[in-house]
């Protein structure tokens, strides 16, 4: 008993330990910057999940609307078939965002 503890302690320290060193990105970075996010660990969520659904190219252009909120109307209006289909992707990560990141 005593050995499953101690091993289920060193799994969730090592998975902890990842985790925060995968929050270190462009989405995390901004957001943190912005101000807006509710907490540190709300902006490494936040980037996790950029990392499961953008590249890290989608990233940096995602991680510029924390400083230019007017840029992602522009994509979103665009008739640049390149914007409409980075747009799809932004709406995925932002919606799966939203879900893991309560």
């Amino acid at each position: 008993m005593i050995f499953k503890t101690t091993l289920g302690l060193c799994a969730f320290s090592g998975a902890m330990a990842l985790a925060s060193m995968a929050s270190a990105g462009p989405i995390d970075n901004a957001c943190q910057k912005a101000g807006r996010a509710s907490n540190p660990g709300t902006c490494g969520c936040i980037q996790q999940v950029a990392d499961m659904t953008l590249s890290h190219r989608d990233q940096r252009r995602a991680a510029s609307f924390f400083h230019d909120p007017d840029r992602a109307q522009e994509v979103r209006m665009s008739d640049r078939q390149s914007d409409s289909d980075f747009w799809d992707r932004y709406k995925n990560f932002a919606a799966t965002a939203e879900g893991f990141c309560k």
